[in-house]
């Protein structure tokens, strides 16, 4: 089981590769991790803090009710918390949850047909992403049940005329489903923007692409993680503080 310090130095290095790949909305949009334990913890982004701020230290810990646990200077966004917690409350099986607003992402929540498995990435998800309808500001409680059935047991939903939303069993797994994600929706608009017409693969190919790449021994999530903190270690280990 991890530490709670393990924990918060690898969000805190999730928030950092967000930054490097330029998914960030200033200092909006957020990444939570459960730490492990009974108590139904989790950690957010300190409001205010622009992600290649986040540190290991000023990560916010607060519970399913978002109250802060512990002493911290710093408050969290109250949308933020309502979002991740209806994930974390609903889903045990959940450590990670990424919420982004991407170019890409957002303007595949505003077409009806939402993600289409057009590319490899894209299959990936064939039949495991949910829809939630927009309601405004996601600052009400109640949307949080709407939230938990809408998801359901998927580890990908797209948020109406919003953004994306990724949840997974680990951290480098969330990370690296939303690089997937994301670059399936860049693909998707950039095929799409030509105006030709779009060639579906046939369903047994991204059935089976989505069951390799959910498959207890896929690399995914696994594999990239080492080279992506040396990456970071090399350019700017300080998200370790």
């Amino acid at each position: 089981m991890q530490t709670e310090q393990e924990v918060r130095e690898q969000l805190a290095a999730c928030y950092r590769l967000v930054h490097q790949h330029g998914w960030t909305d200033l200092v909006y949009t957020h990444i939570s991790a459960r730490i492990p334990g009974p108590e139904e913890h989790f950690l957010l982004n300190p409001l205010g803090f622009m992600f290649n701020e986040v540190t290991a230290s000023n990560l916010v810990k607060i519970d399913l009710d978002g109250n802060i646990v512990g002493r911290s200077p710093h408050s969290v966004n109250k949308a933020g918390f309502v979002i991740h917690s209806a994930v974390h409350a609903a889903r045990p099986d959940v450590q990670c949850v990424i919420h982004l607003h991407t170019h890409a992402g957002m303007a595949i929540s505003m077409m009806k047909c939402g993600l289409l498995p057009l590319s490899q990435h894209a299959q990936m998800f064939y039949g495991r992403v949910s829809y939630h309808g927009y309601e405004g500001i996601a600052i009400d409680l109640d949307e949080r049940t709407r939230l938990q059935r809408d998801l359901g047991a998927n580890p990908v939903m797209i948020l109406r005329n919003h953004g994306t939303l990724v949840a997974a069993a680990t951290i480098p797994l969330a990370f690296s489903l939303m690089f997937h994600l994301e670059k399936a929706c860049q693909a998707q608009l950039a095929a799409m923007s030509t105006g030709q017409e779009l060639e579906l693969p046939p369903e047994e190919a991204s059935v089976k692409t989505r069951e390799l790449a959910f498959r207890a021994d896929s690399p995914i999530g696994r594999a990239e993680w080492p080279a992506l903190m040396r990456f970071l270690d090399r350019t700017d280990p300080s998200y370790k503080q």
